[in-house]
């Protein structure tokens, strides 16, 4: 445990107290691209919160030529602009909205917002028929109102610090079980569930179609690259899943499949905000490292975990879409593992996540997790040419695998 303590102090980590002073302003950092209509921040805001949101760095990763650099505050009109999120704002601008069904406002380049109720923040860009593109570096500042810190009292502090010290103390046993490669559960089977967060009760059986896939799917999916890599061009995750949809499709689905959007911002900085924020809401969103397929890094990144506990342990994917569509719709290519602890980085001796070997079970994790939510109509699995079966990852650990391909249809 003091070994655990020593490395949350490390990533910026403070146990809280019982007593806290009014909080600080919380700060969170997203991508917003041109590509997406709206993304959900994951934020919510309560009456009296004062939020400042403003764009610190606009990026063209993928532009082409033919198209305009977006511009926080808006492109000039030209032609149709009723197609637009918000007619009356320039095309490519930067947009809010305080409610899944809200009207659309204009933040451009910086806003401050006062809110009047409680809300949830999505983002997107006034992109439609006149597009432009571009990859928006957004930071949100949520200053709480001073009527919501008075209303804080004694006996609910206690209790939130109460169960941050209980998700604490989980993530604690997933760290000694799973750190640097030392596994203290071998002896002690009976701890197993419990150190990962997981229930001893059977695991939920995915239902596999027996169908035969579309041939001209199957000699797509034989293109893919079999694993990812990092910056370097180290091999690492094995490909192991397949979405078949379109990415609003996609994402409502994951969802309703409780996944959450993969922070983007700086660790430490989301790590400590982790503990500045313990007494508004859990924090789900631990950013997520940058790794490629088809030459790019991941589209977008989702995780599931108990919060606090994800520290140490957490259900995790990456996403790309594919260069390639099926019958008219797109595809998505994922990589999926699950963080059980910590491990030492053997490329450069720092701290890093350690996965479980055994990826297939988090691929059929995903899986069953789409089943569950109702959001997909058939599974198949898929045996590739030259499946990746032992490999190690970036970080230099092995893992191991049946080698198939995980084929979700959505509905």
């Amino acid at each position: 445990m003091y070994r655990f303590i020593l490395l949350l102090s490390s990533l910026g980590l403070v146990l809280p107290t019982a007593a806290q002073t009014p909080p600080a302003p919380r700060e969170n950092t997203f991508q917003i691209s041109s590509s997406t209509a709206w993304t959900d921040t994951g934020l919510t805001f309560q009456p009296g919160d004062k939020v400042t949101i403003s764009v610190d760095r606009v990026s063209t990763p993928n532009a082409d030529t033919t198209s305009a650099k977006c511009d926080p505050a808006g492109l000039s009109k030209s032609g149709d602009a009723t197609a637009l999120p918000m007619p009356d704002a320039g095309p490519g601008a930067l947009i809010a909205k305080l409610d899944a069904n809200a009207p659309p406002m204009l933040v451009g380049a910086r806003a401050e917002l006062h809110i009047d109720k409680a809300s949830h923040l999505f983002l997107g860009t006034n992109t439609g028929s006149t597009s432009c593109q571009g990859v928006f570096e957004v930071r949100v500042q949520t200053s709480p109102g001073t009527a919501n810190a008075a209303n804080t009292g004694a006996a609910e502090q206690k209790s939130r610090g109460t169960q941050l010290k209980s998700q604490l103390e989980n993530a604690a046993q997933v760290f000694m079980s799973g750190q640097f490669g030392m596994n203290n559960s071998g002896s002690h089977p009976e701890n197993a569930a419990s150190a990962t967060g997981n229930s001893a009760e059977p695991a939920p059986t995915l239902h596999v179609s027996n169908a035969t896939l579309d041939p001209d799917l199957k000699k797509e999916l034989d293109t893919i690259p079999r694993r990812v890599n990092d910056q370097f061009n180290n091999l690492g995750d094995m490909v192991n899943f397949v979405i078949v949809g379109s990415q609003k499709d996609v994402q409502d689905a994951l969802a309703a499949a409780d996944w959450h959007i993969a922070d983007t911002s700086n660790t430490n900085a989301v790590v400590n905000a982790v503990m500045q924020t313990y007494d508004s809401k859990d924090y789900l969103a631990m950013p997520m490292s940058i790794l490629y397929l088809f030459g790019r890094k991941q589209d977008f990144g989702y995780e599931m975990a108990e919060p606090i506990a994800m520290v140490a342990s957490r259900h995790h994917f990456r996403i790309w879409k594919a260069p390639f569509t099926w019958k008219g719709q797109e595809v998505w290519v994922g990589a999926g593992t699950h963080d059980i602890g910590f491990a030492k980085d053997k490329r450069n001796n720092s701290v890093t996540h350690k996965i479980d070997p055994a990826v297939d079970g988090e691929r059929d994790n995903i899986g069953v997790s789409l089943q569950k939510s109702n959001k997909a109509k058939m599974f198949s699995y898929y045996l590739p040419p030259n499946p990746v079966q032992e490999a190690r990852n970036a970080t230099g650990d092995s893992y191991h695998s049946d080698g198939r391909l995980l084929v979700v249809f959505l509905q």
